[in-house]
């Protein structure tokens, strides 16, 4: 499960704890900013991309069986701006296979970049996800528990030619704060809740305990994909329900200065909290966060709501 493109830009976690600083100097408050604003930057750009996720226009969900999919009205499943019949995605025993409809695969259609034939399709889930594209279509078959459905993105969506910038909160150094590693052996499993009722099962490998406004907290994050080297947090604070999106906001991070297995320590900027997916179309499968990262105090900082 994959819910972004990579949003770090990287930061030095290896001093002491005794020696986080209070404040920045003159130079390093000028280098933070500059690759804050440069972050925001890129993170806009992510999101303008084709492929981006405010390109993303349909989630169809996927019976056992026959599911045919086109712009004409007999198919199960329903694409405007598409050929009539593109094709059959035939589920059975948790594979889709791709198969020609009565009329034979339209010209132009492509699977991988190849003239569209007959085959098992590979999943977002697998080592390499197939990907069929139809002029400015580009769809693949996502799973979700034991669900499957078709992610249908379109490079001309209006949610894409119309995007009208990020909302942030000014930069404000006071929520870079440096935060203690505590690792669990072994690793939790956390059940991490989704928009779409259905629950992940991803590890945990400790908690990162914090000061703020004079209380202490702590957040859980969790490996998002085996491999990874960015610890992923979901979370909600107070201003999701005045300024911030409802559902809450990823924060990711490199990993603590003596890694995953040990007591350490690691910076938490809260200036580069994004919006998930969900925030900017109604088909994505976002993550939601758990109930321990659900914070009872207002982080006014990072990405405002998109659609005020």
């Amino acid at each position: 499960m994959r819910t972004r493109t990579p949003l770090m830009a990287g930061l030095a976690v290896s001093l002491s704890w005794t020696l986080f600083p209070s404040s920045f100097s003159g130079a390093e408050d000028t280098s933070w900013r500059s690759d804050l604003e440069t972050w925001r930057t890129q993170r806009a750009a992510n999101l303008q991309k084709p492929g981006g996720w405010l390109s993303l226009v349909g989630l169809e969900w996927l019976k056992d069986g026959d599911n045919s999919f086109g712009s004409a009205a007999d198919n199960q499943i329903h694409i405007a701006g598409a050929a009539p019949h593109l094709g059959v995605l035939h589920l059975k025993d948790g594979t889709v296979r791709l198969l020609r409809p009565a009329s034979g695969f339209p010209d132009g259609f492509q699977l991988n970049g190849k003239s569209a034939e007959p085959q098992a399709l590979g999943t977002d889930a697998d080592e390499h996800t197939s990907k069929l594209t139809a002029g400015t279509l580009a769809m693949m078959v996502i799973k979700r528990g034991d669900r499957f459905a078709l992610r249908v993105k379109d490079s001309q969506a209006p949610t894409r030619l119309n995007f009208r910038g990020l909302h942030w909160y000014v930069p404000d150094a006071k929520f870079r704060v440096p935060a203690r590693w505590i690792p669990y052996h072994p690793p939790k499993i956390l059940s991490i809740p989704t928009i779409i009722h259905s629950n992940l099962s991803l590890p945990s490998p400790g908690a990162a305990e914090f000061v703020l406004g004079g209380k202490t907290y702590r957040l859980e994050p969790v490996i998002e994909e085996p491999g990874d080297t960015e610890l992923f947090f979901i979370l909600r604070d107070a201003t999701s329900r005045t300024t911030t999106y409802g559902a809450g906001r990823f924060l990711y991070t490199a990993f603590p200065d003596h890694g995953l297995a040990q007591p350490g320590e690691l910076w938490l900027d809260f200036n580069r909290l994004c919006n998930p997916p969900c925030a900017f179309t109604p088909y994505a499968t976002c993550p939601l966060p758990p109930p321990q990262n659900r914070l009872p105090v207002a982080i006014p900082a990072g990405e405002k709501r998109y659609h005020d």
